[in-house]
Order: structure tokens, then C-alpha cells, then sequence
């Protein structure tokens, strides 16, 4: 990849206060905030960590944004799975290069990026016209056009049934997964994976009442907490503030 800035490229702008901006460069495009006006031209063929100033002289920084960064700035319609639930996500299922993975319950697409990014080949169901073609639009967007390759998405109900067979890992991020568990068994090998993201803890104890009745085994459910910490000097101490509760990840192999 070219370290220098091209049109097309994400570009995550930092100001001094900290605060990040998400631009698409753009020949000719201008970002404006209230600190002054940035042209995307004074970006484009400039280095990846190049400080800008503003028309106003406010000073920003540009980067090119991380998955996490990209994920929380993104557009998107539907609530987003954390970063700090992601990562656990790839390796409770064990994500590999070329596993075939049905997701369902894409929404603005934040875990289908992070799965075709490990490697995976997807395929989606989803309900909502307008949030599957989001979801495919920020794959895009994010990995390239070529990405789409590894990346489809239907729109349709997970919970009558599914299509694909001898599927490695099935993810559901989704209101009622136990009703797409019976679905998943017949559509998984066996020792596949399945991972269900749920925020409720009700809803992770039906799933797992489920996943027991269908022949599922290995089952356990985590909930990731992120505390980030203050170090200044010769201050050092927990923040005041952290990403608590988002959700409970429950996973679970098909034995039988």
C-alpha cells in the first residue's frame, strides 16, 4: 500500500482537542468545520501522518483510520458491535483465512468487515434493504471493491432457514438466535462454530437452552469489559469512565 494519500483513501483527521473526523478524499472536495476549511487537495499525495493547518490556522493531523476507528465513525443506520466485542468475536469463532461463515443480522456491516478482513468468506442475511446495501457499501469502502469477492449479502429471514451447507461458523447478531440455532445445525459441519452476540442476558440463556436441544456442546458465554487507564506523570489510575456492558458473546460447537 502506498504510504502516500490518494483520491478515494479514508482519511481520519485529528484536531488538537482530539476530536476525529472520517473524510473520503475527493479532487477538488473541501472538509469544513468550525475550526476553518481543509482541501482534500492539500491532502492527496501527501504521507500518512502529515499535520495540516486549517484556513483558520488550526492545526489537524491525518492518519489513515484503524478497523476500530473506521468502525466507530462509519455510516450506519443500525447500532454497531464494539471494537472490544470484535476482536473476541474473530477468535471465539475461530475465524480463518477461507472459513465460510453465515452472518446474519449484518446492519451497518461493522463484524462483516472484520471477518473478510481475517480471511473469511461471507455470505449475509439480512431483513432490511437499506442496511444491507449500508453494510456493503462500508465493506467496500473500508477493504476495497475486490472484497466483495468474499462478501454477499441476502436480503432475507435467517429464521426461516438457510440455504448454505457445511458451513464452518455461523455469527448471529440478531434478537431471537435460538430460532436460527436448528438452522445452523443442519447447515454447519460438525465441530463447526457458532457465536451469537445478545445484549440481554435473558436472551443468552434461551440461546444456550436451545443450543443444548440441537446438539451443540462447549458452550460458554463472556461479556468484555474495556477500562482504559490515566497516566500522566506520576498520576496513574483507572479512568473515571469505561465501555461496560455492550453485549454477551455465547459460543458453541456442534457435536452431534
Amino acid at each position: 500500500m502506498s504510504r502516500q494519500f490518494a483520491a478515494g483513501d479514508q482519511v481520519l483527521l485529528i484536531d488538537t482537542k482530539k476530536r476525529r473526523y472520517l473524510i473520503t478524499l475527493t479532487p477538488g472536495g473541501e472538509f469544513h468545520t468550525h475550526a476553518g476549511v481543509i482541501a482534500h487537495d492539500d491532502l492527496i499525495g501527501r504521507p500518512e501522518g502529515s499535520s495540516f493547518r486549517s484556513t483558520r490556522g488550526s492545526a489537524m493531523l491525518a492518519i489513515r483510520p484503524t478497523l476500530a476507528e473506521f468502525v466507530l465513525k462509519m455510516p450506519r443506520g443500525a447500532q454497531v458491535i464494539y471494537p472490544k466485542d470484535l476482536g473476541p468475536i474473530l477468535m471465539l469463532a475461530d475465524i480463518f483465512p477461507g472459513a465460510r461463515v453465515l452472518e446474519s443480522g449484518v446492519g451497518s456491516g461493522a463484524l462483516s468487515m472484520t471477518l473478510v478482513r481475517a480471511g473469511a468468506i461471507v455470505r449475509g442475511y439480512e431483513l432490511r434493504e437499506d442496511f444491507a446495501n449500508r453494510a456493503t457499501r462500508n465493506v467496500a469502502t473500508f477493504l476495497g471493491d475486490e472484497a466483495l469477492e468474499r462478501y454477499t449479502v441476502e436480503q432475507r429471514d435467517v429464521y426461516e432457514g438457510i440455504d448454505e451447507a457445511d458451513l464452518d461458523r455461523v455469527v448471529l447478531d440478531l434478537p431471537e438466535p435460538w430460532r436460527a440455532v436448528k438452522h445452523a445445525a443442519k447447515a454447519m459441519h460438525r465441530g463447526g462454530v457458532l457465536v451469537a452476540y445478545t445484549p440481554q442476558i435473558t436472551q443468552a440463556v434461551q440461546l444456550r437452552e436451545e443450543l443444548a436441544a440441537q446438539g451443540f456442546g462447549m458452550v460458554d458465554t463472556i461479556e468484555v469489559l474495556n477500562r482504559g487507564w490515566h497516566i500522566e506523570g506520576q498520576s496513574v489510575r483507572p479512568d473515571h469512565r469505561m465501555v461496560a456492558h455492550t453485549g454477551f458473546l455465547t459460543s458453541a460447537r456442534l457435536l452431534s
